[in-house]
């Protein structure tokens, strides 16, 4: 081959890799995505875990639970606790044991058009939205408003074009909507209208699942194809920290596991408050009552999918204010996921939510830290990544898509370090440096693995100094609400069918306008 012909060859190989990184990579070889194995950061060592899971086995077989509905006595009694004296329910240890050994260790939230569900196991790793906020962000104004339906259905939308954003929990309350049912029933039409992705969403009262199931059945096409297919999941607050079931959500969670559809089943306790004080001892209590929920869940419906939602927040101690921007917030989401993972139980809690009011300096370090830990220690579910603001209160629509760029460096990070001979790059070296240029820039090894192995920022700027003024000093809140406009501009992929929506209309009192 003459020079020539090998210099037309390698523009030609160059210009070939220049087309494939204008185009989307495939799954397979994009640098993040859903469901990277992460578990390398172990904030507990093995004995220490050990001794949380001893301390939730004697808080359940000596303290448990009360306050639990006649219909959670009839079945956990059958399933071999037993009702004290004193109304409370304990769990002799061979009982949790067995029903540890027994729970469904692999869940798939299922999306609803087949093409990003996600199969919780092992410390596969998924980020997503969560959260109750009362109130929304203007970043412009600085100030906060009322939530409303019309905002969820947006953060929906938001949520269908972010890659690193993998599933939806509703995020904030619709305050406009006084009618707890139609509260209900819209939070399900805004969300499901809004993305494809898997939706989670809670219910204020039992006699409310059976609409929202009518409704459910309605948009899957019937109730056999939505039990094929369970693409929403219910949020489940069975507990009122501590150790006490919350006894409404339990006839809710029982509802919906009839209905086939998972349950995370989350405790929230706050250390200081609802929950010790100490970090162990605020994941011991949430360990406890999730496993009393497990047993519940299974006493129901053995093998029924179940999300292990040990979800304690710190309190900052000087004020007994919430704060879920801390570093111990971090610890305590990172040590929970150790749990599920010693227990092989798919597990979510929360983590990348914020104390700032505002998406500012404050806020990143928090989400970053909190994010990151999670990542790392396999968390099956990192819920109120992003958007999650003032200790939960607030939802922005700017944060949840600067959030996403931040996910995708989290998502780097859980994805670690390949070492292989490739990776090792020997061979580089000596082209490189035994006559080659002196360096590795433009180099077809550098150009085939600058997209498979580096996450780019889409709107954080790397740009020098004279090219950030050269270009207008462009403003990071300012970017991502210019793409905030860009996507709610245009209808959601995920809208339903004119048919199909005109149907759900005329059975239900749907909020949003057409």
């Amino acid at each position: 081959m003459n020079e020539q012909t090998r210099n037309t060859s390698r523009s030609g190989g160059r210009a070939a890799r220049r087309a494939a990184r204008a185009s989307a990579l495939p799954d397979h070889l994009r640098p993040v995505r859903p469901g990277l194995e992460g578990g390398t950061y172990k904030p507990l060592t093995q004995m220490q875990v050990e001794r949380i899971h001893q301390a939730a086995l004697q808080a359940l077989e000596t303290i448990g639970l009360a306050d639990a509905p006649q219909s959670g006595i009839d079945y956990l009694v059958a399933a071999g606790c037993t009702l004290g004296d004193d109304g409370r329910i304990r769990f002799p240890r061979a009982l949790v044991e067995d029903t540890i050994a027994k729970a469904n260790r692999s869940i798939t939230l299922f999306s609803r058009d087949g093409n990003t569900d996600l199969e919780l196991s092992g410390a596969k790793v998924h980020y997503g939205t969560a959260g109750a906020a009362v109130s929304m962000v203007d970043v412009h104004g600085r100030k906060y408003r009322d939530s409303t339906v019309q905002d969820l259905h947006d953060a929906a939308r938001i949520c269908e074009q972010l890659d690193n954003i993998h599933f939806v929990q509703r995020p904030m309350v619709c305050r406009d909507i006084v009618d707890n049912l139609e509260m209900d029933l819209n939070t399900i039409y805004a969300c499901c209208s809004g993305t494809y992705k898997h939706v989670g969403t809670s219910f204020t009262d039992p006699i409310y699942v059976a609409p929202a199931m009518e409704l459910i059945h309605t948009i899957a096409g019937g109730e056999a194809k939505w039990r094929e297919r369970p693409f929403v999941s219910n949020t489940n607050c069975f507990v009122v920290p501590p150790m006490k079931f919350a006894t409404e959500s339990c006839q809710v969670m029982e509802e919906c596991i009839k209905a086939g559809m998972p349950i995370l089943l989350l405790s929230a306790g706050m250390a200081g408050a609802t929950a010790p004080s100490t970090i162990a001892g605020a994941i011991a209590q949430a360990t406890a009552e999730c496993l009393a929920g497990l047993v519940y869940v299974n006493a129901v419906s053995p093998g029924a999918p179940a999300i292990f939602g040990t979800w304690p927040f710190g309190l900052d101690l000087r004020t007994g204010a919430m704060s879920v921007g801390s570093g111990e917030q971090a610890l305590l989401s990172a040590g929970c996921a150790q749990m599920h993972k010693f227990y092989g139980l798919p597990g979510g809690a929360a983590a990348g939510a914020s104390d700032s009011k505002l998406p500012d300096m404050q806020a990143g370090w928090e989400q970053m830290c909190s994010n990151v830990m999670a990542g790392l220690s396999g968390l099956n579910m990192v819920y109120e990544s992003a958007g999650m603001h003032s200790s939960l209160l607030g939802f922005c629509f700017e944060s949840l898509i600067l959030g996403d760029d931040l996910i995708g460096q989290a998502l780097r990070c859980v994805r670690g370090i390949e070492v292989t001979d490739e990776t090792l790059a020997l061979d580089q070296m000596a082209q490189v440096c035994l006559g080659g240029p002196g360096h590795y820039l433009g180099t077809d090894a550098t150009l085939s693995r600058m997209q498979a192995d580096y996450v780019y920022p889409t709107f954080g700027d790397r740009t020098s100094p004279k090219e950030w003024v050269e270009v207008g000093k462009p403003d990071l809140i300012q970017k991502a609400t210019d793409r905030k406009t860009e996507i709610l501009s245009h209808p959601s992929p995920a809208r339903f069918d004119p048919v199909l929506d005109a149907e759900i209309r005329s059975k239900f009192n749907i909020h949003l306008p057409l």
